[in-house]
């Protein structure tokens, strides 16, 4: 039986879920020179697509594929490759960044908690944590069992896939549970309450 230590990547293209990320996280990170942090980037590709001109980038993920592509493809950012969940205080900075994202990882991790939990550290006092991740909530949990898709949508065969199905108010309380406070929601992708993402933006407090 074949063992996987680590999501392989054997490009840097985009994945199917940029479409509707990436608009949204430029829109909200603007375009000011900021210290930005991206936890889990996968192979890099949405962290080049989305940082501001003259941002000083860093970015973390476990996959040796990945960011070993990505520091050949994306030289602008500065990738590390560490768990997301574990020790992350040798990266320059750390502690000081203005900016946090982890985009549609947070689903895939045994110990959200610690993903959190480095966010914060990660950041200055006020800083911005910036999460997305698959949405969930009665409308559209009832539209994907009428229509017998739910097989699909949680991704059982996918290995190294989704784990952990988040709701607004479990996602909220993940980050309040850390000390962040909540700024903002809003769903990304498809109708209203039937979005394919959803992100939530959380300020760690000044003082």
């Amino acid at each position: 039986m074949p063992e996987y230590s680590e999501y392989t990547y054997c490009d840097t293209a985009p994945t199917h879920a940029h479409q509707h990320l990436a608009p949204a996280l430029r829109n909200l990170l603007g375009g000011d020179h900021v210290r930005l942090l991206d936890l889990g980037c996968g192979n890099g590709s949405l962290t080049s697509a989305v940082i501001p001109e003259d941002c000083e980038a860093h970015a973390v993920d476990l996959s040796e594929s990945g960011t070993g592509r990505a520091k050949l493809s994306f030289p602008q950012v500065r990738f590390h490759c560490l768990d997301v969940t574990g020790d992350l205080s040798a990266i320059p900075g750390f502690g000081s960044f203005d900016v946090v994202i982890s985009a549609e990882v947070v689903e895939h991790v045994y110990l959200p908690r610690n993903l959190v939990k480095n966010a914060y550290e990660a950041l200055r006092p006020g800083g911005r944590a910036i999460i997305t991740t698959p949405y969930h909530g009665y409308w559209k949990n009832l539209a994907l069992a009428l229509t017998g898709k739910l097989d699909a949508h949680f991704t059982a065969l996918w290995d190294c896939g989704h784990i952990k199905f988040w709701s607004r108010a479990t996602l909220t309380q993940l980050l309040e549970e850390a000390g962040f406070r909540i700024e903002r929601f809003a769903g990304i992708g498809r109708v209203p309450f039937l979005w394919r993402s959803m992100i939530l933006v959380a300020r760690k407090p000044a003082i």
